[in-house]
């Protein structure tokens, strides 16, 4: 794969020595690894299963107001090491107040910088009710310039609605095929593309509507992965977990919504994707980090399984924040807090004692 595939690594961590996506941190919590067991039918090597993002900050929708000022010269991060960003293009461009490309601080602080590249989701002619990403229009060209600017990977999320014979299969289709481009062009670039299906929880539909849908999803998106040659060693999925909808009378388990999201995920995404990284999709925090946790309850996972949550890792740092220089610190704090628990939940190690344990620290 050459460098389509970084490997995210401190001296200190203990991971496997190739070029691959990898997504823990030590037990101490000190540095990324990414080893992981994998049977020998799938021609993987063999090593100890860490999958966390542990401080790592990873926001899927950075591009919006972040937790920390961003005008100021003072570069105080929460927390420094390997860790992932992504932009959209105007901030990418942007500069500090003295000048500093924002691109440029973040890389001084350990962090690898990525790029949100869809132009976002409109209606699907023909198809009410249901959109379509667009953006693959001289997609070609920004992605190298996004390159030459230092991004190394990109995302790009398509939105499907679970309604009264929604989602149909022409929106499926389209919005599978576009990503599939994406993914092509970018791996092309090489960048590392972040393929990102979302299903909405929007709506009152159950558990199980919820699981059929993702999987027909998910079956289509990887078929149309194959149709362009993506090198799935050198991709990224950032699924939805599966949910009843926000209305549904119907509430599910911690259990039974970890149970639900393996199944649909061991049906459809192979064991060669190199991790899988859940968006939160409006879950609360702490419920985000619960399911995430109770997944890694579960044995002989095929992939290495974390979170890059947007609002449920970011709210309560932005809340704290409050647009306020003076909140700074208590924003860092919260957002720290925030990740050690998640972190915790993708080794499996979370408990909800953690929840009160560390604030303000």
């Amino acid at each position: 794969m050459g460098k389509i595939c970084q490997r995210f690594a401190t001296g200190a961590g203990k991971g496997l020595q190739h070029e691959h996506f990898n997504f823990s941190f030590n037990r101490d919590g000190a540095g990324v690894g990414g080893a992981r067991k994998r049977s020998a039918r799938h021609g993987r090597k063999r090593g100890h299963l860490q999958p966390a993002f542990g401080r790592i900050w990873y926001c899927a929708n950075a591009g919006k107001s972040p937790p920390l000022p961003r005008a100021a010269g003072n570069h105080t991060w929460p927390f420094r090491g390997d860790q992932r960003r992504n932009f959209v293009d105007e901030t990418l461009h942007q500069t500090t107040g003295d000048g500093t490309p924002f691109a440029d601080v973040l890389r001084a602080n350990g962090v690898v910088v990525g790029i949100k590249v869809d132009a976002g989701a409109k209606a699907l002619a023909g198809h009410a009710g249901e959109q379509v990403t667009e953006g693959l229009d001289g997609l070609r060209e920004r992605l190298a310039h996004y390159a030459s600017l230092g991004a190394r990977f990109a995302k790009w999320r398509t939105v499907l609605t679970i309604g009264d014979k929604l989602p149909s299969r022409a929106c499926i289709l389209v919005n599978a095929h576009a990503l599939a481009r994406y993914a092509a062009l970018c791996q092309e670039a090489q960048l590392v593309p972040i393929v990102e299906p979302e299903v909405l929880m929007d709506g009152g539909h159950s558990l199980a509507r919820c699981s059929e849908v993702t999987t027909d999803v998910l079956h289509e998106v990887f078929e149309q992965l194959h149709r362009q040659g993506v090198v799935l060693e050198g991709m990224l999925l950032k699924p939805n977990m599966v949910l009843p909808g926000l209305s549904c009378a119907d509430a599910a388990s911690v259990n039974e919504i970890a149970d639900a999201t393996l199944s649909c995920l061991r049906r459809t995404v192979p064991a060669a994707v190199a991790g899988i990284a859940f968006l939160s999709g409006g879950q609360s925090s702490e419920l985000a980090t619960e399911r995430l946790n109770a997944m890694h309850q579960q044995p002989s996972l095929p992939w290495p399984l974390t979170f890059s949550f947007g609002r449920a890792l970011q709210h309560d740092a932005i809340r704290a924040w409050a647009g306020a220089d003076a909140n700074r610190v208590a924003a860092q704090h919260a957002l720290l807090h925030r990740a050690r628990c998640n972190g915790a939940a993708a080794r499996g190690v979370w408990t909800p004692a953690m929840e009160t344990e560390g604030r303000g620290v």
